[in-house]
């Protein structure tokens, strides 16, 4: 293996592997990513940690469990997307190790709170929001803990440029940059020329039309940066990834529809199915790396952090306890094995573990499916949750009062799944498999009230 290589990180925001040209038979255009595909190591059974944004990503930064972190909602001003202060996250790690670390696009682990920005976080340089999402033009920028508006520039190219002029300044020392665009989360804004290869044809809602047009831009700088990595000769030993923090956001009547095609898998944005967890990932490092391969072992948000800390020579504290494993072996082609069992629940402000829960154990998964009353978040967080993406300056402090008080309605019964057999999840086995059903069940009650209980322990 090479030396520790520099790292590019990239995540786009509610984008599924239906969104690549290369497996949408060519709806999108992507031709940076689909090189990058067929170039590089793609990974075909990958998962989020959760079906919404900061969960995951807390998880992707911690190598933990989202309850674990804090981190099981979305809503920033109640807090609910913070990551513990005791969280140890990988640009700490990879810091203290010597590599140059930044952040730049969206971060959506703690607002409000110069405790949780990014620069408190382990990420020395930052340029981005805070939040969940964010307009694309009239957007407020944060550099390193100074906001002010934008200069009338699409937030997707500035994110690039910012990205490429990181790769510039550290190009002669090992660094770390994770590039998180917020494209194509809502709202659905493309630029013209983006936007009028979709259009045209008449094949699409303009809600589609629009995010098709944003991943084309958001493609275009995946371009840039890989072109810089080899402009400045760096790309033979920059680990290179790209995935997505959770599955397509679907919804909306009429031309309002984001609906799309998303390579059959059920549920989408929101949901625990395959849709809504099973995100794509593709890597490139040619020093280290054999291209042109798929992987088909299960590999999970809470794998990168070991992962990458394993190819930097890092020892992950001792006093932290991990939910991933480094799978390196397994993404280099070599002898290895994964977790067997995995995890997910999430549900809007206090988990209820009955809903919107699952886990897989090898080949099969089960599936709690969600309960209405808990996933709905209030009509006063709801318009509170906008209007701070457009007046950030009218928030300053968390929002304390207390939780919509909701309880939950009768949940489903559960769902068992064989993957292998049925990765579109169209065959419901539980009536056929009870035992396997009872032991499965056990197995997430166990884990659930194990997470629950660490993030229960967490103050302030």
């Amino acid at each position: 293996m090479s030396s520790r290589p520099n790292i590019v990180f990239m995540i786009a925001d509610d984008m599924g592997y239906g969104d690549f040209g290369c497996f949408n038979y060519g709806a999108s255009q992507t031709p940076a990513l689909d090189h990058l595909v067929h170039e590089g190591v793609s990974l075909t059974q990958h998962y989020s940690a959760a079906p919404v944004c900061a969960p995951a990503r807390a998880s992707l930064l911690t190598g933990r469990y989202p309850h674990r972190t804090g981190a099981i909602d979305t809503l920033e001003l109640r807090g609910l997307d913070r990551m513990a202060l005791r969280e140890h996250t990988i640009a700490d790690y990879l810091g203290a190790a010597g590599y140059a670390t930044g952040l730049v696009g969206k971060w959506h682990n703690g607002a409000l709170d110069s405790r949780y920005h990014p620069n408190r976080r382990g990420f020395s340089e930052f340029v981005g929001f805070s939040g969940g999402w964010s307009p694309y033009v009239d957007y407020h920028l944060d550099v390193n803990g100074q906001v002010s508006k934008s200069d009338g520039r699409y937030i997707t190219d500035v994110f690039t440029d910012e990205a490429v002029q990181f790769i510039r300044r550290h190009a002669r020392e090992p660094f770390a940059l994770m590039l998180a665009y917020s494209a194509p989360h809502y709202p659905f804004h493309a630029l013209e020329e983006d936007l009028a290869p979709f259009r045209e044809t008449g094949a699409f809602t303009t809600a589609v039309s629009h995010i098709y047009g944003m991943i084309r831009c958001m493609d275009r700088g995946v371009g840039r940066v890989l072109e810089e990595l080899e402009r400045q000769g760096l790309a033979e030993n920059t680990l290179v990834i790209f995935t997505s923090d959770n599955g397509p956001q679907f919804g909306g009547r009429g031309d309002a529809d984001s609906t799309r095609f998303n390579c059959g898998f059920a549920g989408a944005k929101l949901l625990v199915y395959e849709g809504g967890i099973r995100v794509p990932a593709v890597l490139r490092w040619p020093a280290a790396l054999h291209g042109g391969r798929q992987v088909h072992e299960l590999v999970h948000f809470t794998d990168w952090l070991p992962t990458l800390l394993g190819l930097a020579g890092i020892e992950p504290r001792r006093d932290v306890r991990l939910d991933g494993a480094d799978v390196w072996p397994v993404l280099a082609g070599d002898d290895g094995s994964v977790p067997r069992q995995r995890f997910w629940q999430w549900n809007r402000y206090t988990p209820v573990g009955e809903c919107n829960a699952a886990m897989r154990d090898g080949d099969w998964k089960l599936v709690r499916p969600a309960i209405d009353e808990v996933m709905q978040v209030s009509r006063e967080d709801f318009i509170m949750d906008v209007d701070a993406k457009f007046h950030p300056e009218k928030y300053t402090a968390i929002v304390t009062a207390p939780a919509p008080d909701r309880s939950p309605g009768q949940a489903p019964p559960q769902q068992l799944f064989n993957l292998r057999d049925d990765p579109l999840e169209r065959h419901d086995l539980a009536a056929a498999q009870p035992e396997r059903v009872n032991r499965m069940q056990a197995a997430l009650t166990a884990w659930f009230e194990d997470v629950e209980q660490e993030r229960r322990s967490i103050g302030e």
